[in-house]
């Protein structure tokens, strides 16, 4: 392997990272009381279940398109039954591309190279459906060329944000001189319902979910003195567990999305976690027992799942102290929340090593690694 701080210049290398939220900010000690009003439930059973889980989440803050001004324009979103997905994608395609614009535009000042550097566009996202796609309204937005080459990655789920830092890799390491703008974008008003006895477990994505863009810059060879990458993208593998796609269940409906997540997600993941991280460590020649050398870079699904890997690889507790600020201060944004994580972990240097590993787990169910170098050591 090159050493400490070498970029072999083959490798994709993130050189740059931006994000975005909607304008509404919402304190977890708030939540419930504001659900059950702007949705007409006055159900005590379900209101104490939503608080236990507003605890358990370990989510503080969060942001969201959601409003009372939308909810006054579009009462029936909050109606039982009601066929809905139009004024839904009507609001969602909206949002996640202005959202996708404003982290991009971020993004793209932090590089520092001109926008007309952009050479290929990965947009993903699991809160819009339309043609043409969410790819060309953000190329369109951003002022890119015609000649941009563009991807799409849709109803990835959590899994998407690494999904797309995957391809823009492929893409970057087999167009030399190419730069690869990654853009993801997440809404919940797609999949916002009042709550139900019947489906208890929506009240799990109300008080875990949240919204927001990330957006990253991806190329090989960065130049000197102008560009400044952040971590080289060494080996990317994704793999599905076999008869696991009921464990996370998505469809969309006349009345939005409706998903489903089984209680045993967690324990399926830390059944499985070892034998894939080990995959992806014994490529970079350290020893697949020694954990705690490298830096984790996890889509904080849920505590749950971070509570499970830790126990599972007997990581440090610091070892994931960023997945958990990411999931405390912004819930789980789906595809988006990689992109804080990276942040905060770029913000906490201490605990960041050479090297470590960039993981996702999304429908499927579906794993989703990047063995990765830090280049800011």
């Amino acid at each position: 392997m090159e050493g400490r701080n070498e970029i072999n210049f083959g490798n994709a290398t993130i050189l740059a990272l931006g994000k975005a939220f909607p304008h509404q900010l919402v304190m977890q000690e708030f939540l419930v009381d504001g659900y059950f009003k702007n949705t007409n439930c006055d159900d005590p059973e379900l209101k104490q279940r939503l608080t236990r889980l507003c605890k358990t989440t370990t989510v503080k803050t969060r942001y969201v398109v959601m409003s009372e001004e939308i909810l006054k324009k579009y009462p029936e979103l909050a109606v039982e039954g009601l066929p809905t997905v139009k004024q839904r994608l009507d609001i969602c395609n909206a949002a996640v591309t202005e959202m996708a614009i404003e982290a991009s535009q971020s993004c793209i000042k932090k590089w520092g190279r001109p926008i007309s550097d952009i050479t290929h566009v990965v947009y993903v996202s699991s809160s819009e459906a339309r043609l043409p796609g969410g790819d060309l309204y953000l190329a369109k937005g951003l002022g890119l060329s015609p000649e941009t080459k563009r991807v799409m990655l849709y109803f990835a789920g959590c899994s998407g944000g690494v999904a797309g830092l995957r391809v823009a890799k492929d893409i970057a390491e087999n167009n030399p001189g190419s730069r690869v703008l990654l853009a993801t974008s997440e809404t919940t008003i797609i999949g916002f319902k009042p709550p139900s006895v019947d489906r208890p477990y929506d009240l799990v994505g109300v008080a875990l979910f949240g919204d927001g863009a990330g957006a990253m810059i991806i190329g090989s060879s960065p130049i000197r003195d102008i560009e400044r990458p952040l971590f080289e993208l060494h080996t990317a593998i994704q793999h599905f567990l076999p008869d696991t796609e009921k464990i996370i269940d998505g469809r969309l409906t006349e009345e939005g999305i409706s998903f489903k997540l089984e209680r045993e997600l967690p324990q399926i993941i830390e059944d499985n976690i070892e034998g894939f991280c080990d995959k992806l460590i014994s490529i970079s020649g350290i020893n697949d027992r020694e954990y705690n050398k490298l830096f984790w870079a996890v889509h904080p699904g849920g505590p749950a799942i971070l509570n499970r890997l830790e126990k599972k690889l007997d990581l440090s507790p610091e070892k994931l102290s960023a997945s958990r600020r990411a999931l405390a201060d912004y819930g789980n944004a789906s595809s988006n929340t990689i992109v804080y994580v990276l942040e905060y972990m770029l913000e906490e240097k201490k605990d960041i090593t050479d090297w470590g590993l960039i993981l996702a787990f999304g429908p499927g169910i579906t794993f989703e690694g990047i063995l990765t170098k830090n280049l800011t050591v």
